[in-house]
């Protein structure tokens, strides 16, 4: 069997894949590189096929976005042991990154899922380096569904001093630069298509971990992300889709005695979000909330057997890593801007 796939997402990155793929090729190990294109409009397979005529293409037949895209290209693939979701907007500098992630993984056979750290590739510099807002050194969920970070709590994104370089189990591995055993991507199911893209990875991340899966970040690989290649902060369309994605997220994954109190909590703070748009006159965005909060309405019905079925398949009743608090209490009101201020 083939050790690791490293399988880049492409649409219409032609510059991107230009600029980062040479890095990806040049300093993985063990790692075989395919580009994975979702019916690009743009010059990415002729320039593939002219610069990198060794890297395998996976042409899909027309944009599928993220989930789908990487569904449709791994079920591609022949036999291998591990997958890696590698964003087109990550530079390598490291030379054996992929194989201290799978290093681990051979030595620990109850980790489903790992992520190398993850550094903004924009604030690097010869004297400091700061984690990228998309992983950082792994991530974790509060009590209502909002994500943070060793490294990022909501928009504060902290310098990268070591202060997270021990190998550290989290509830969710950014798909930035996620790698999974292929056993598990396949038994879960892979990515939900229907999130089209955003939260994708976390939700799936969430399903391995109620099997008893362990999730881990580890930071003695390192990859450098750019980030907002696809959609920028702030986008209407990236705040409807985390928006909605997020409740399918946590309607599939809740236990049911959490369900009814943490959807109702997010109910007020779904539409005092939007309501701080509407002061700001951001009515993109303002709207884009409710369309979101719509969309999941009108989804509930059609993910009723897919709950059931995760939830009779939960093996682990608690997770740790998704946290008894809230996020904003934490940050707003009492202070906690980074990961090792806030309460264990």
């Amino acid at each position: 069997m083939n050790k690791l796939a490293i399988v880049i997402l492409n649409w219409n990155g032609c510059e991107m894949m230009q600029k980062y793929l040479p890095s990806v090729i040049a300093h993985s190990t063990v790692g075989e590189v395919f580009v994975a294109d979702n019916a690009s409009a743009d010059k990415s397979l002729q320039m593939l096929a002219t610069e990198f005529p060794d890297t395998k293409t996976l042409a899909l037949d027309r944009n599928y976005g993220f989930a789908e895209g990487y569904n449709r290209a791994l079920a591609q693939l022949p036999d291998y042991e591990y997958y890696m979701l590698l964003n087109s907007d990550v530079e390598i500098r490291q030379q054996g990154w992929d194989q201290v992630l799978t290093d681990y993984m051979d030595a620990h056979p109850e980790c489903a899922a790992c992520q190398p750290k993850l550094l903004d590739l924009r604030r690097t510099t010869a004297s400091s380096r700061y984690f990228e807002y998309a992983g950082c050194a792994g991530g974790f969920l509060d009590h209502y569904g909002y994500p943070f970070c060793r490294g990022r709590i909501l928009n504060t994104v902290e310098e990268d001093k070591g202060q997270y370089d021990e190998p550290c189990t989290v509830l969710w591995a950014t798909g930035a630069a996620l790698l999974c055993r292929a056993t598990d991507w396949k038994s879960s199911g892979g990515l939900d298509s229907r999130f089209f893209a955003h939260m994708e990875e976390i939700d799936l991340c969430w399903r391995l971990r109620t099997q008893g899966k362990n999730i881990v970040c580890l930071p003695q690989s390192t990859a450098y992300h750019l980030g907002g290649a696809t959609l920028n902060q702030g986008n209407p369309r990236k705040t409807f889709l985390n928006f909605r994605n997020n409740l399918l997220m946590l309607y599939k994954n809740l236990p049911e005695q959490e369900l009814t109190s943490t959807l109702r909590i997010r109910t007020l703070l779904d539409y005092l979000a939007a309501l701080q748009f509407l002061l700001k006159r951001d009515f993109g965005n303002m709207k884009a909330i409710c369309k979101a909060r719509r969309e999941f309405q009108r989804m509930k019905a059609e993910y009723a057997p897919i709950r059931q079925a995760i939830q009779s398949a939960r093996k682990v009743p608690y997770i740790p890593e998704r946290t008894p608090y809230s996020i904003l209490w934490q940050y707003y009101l009492r202070g906690r801007k980074t990961f090792d201020q806030l309460p264990r």
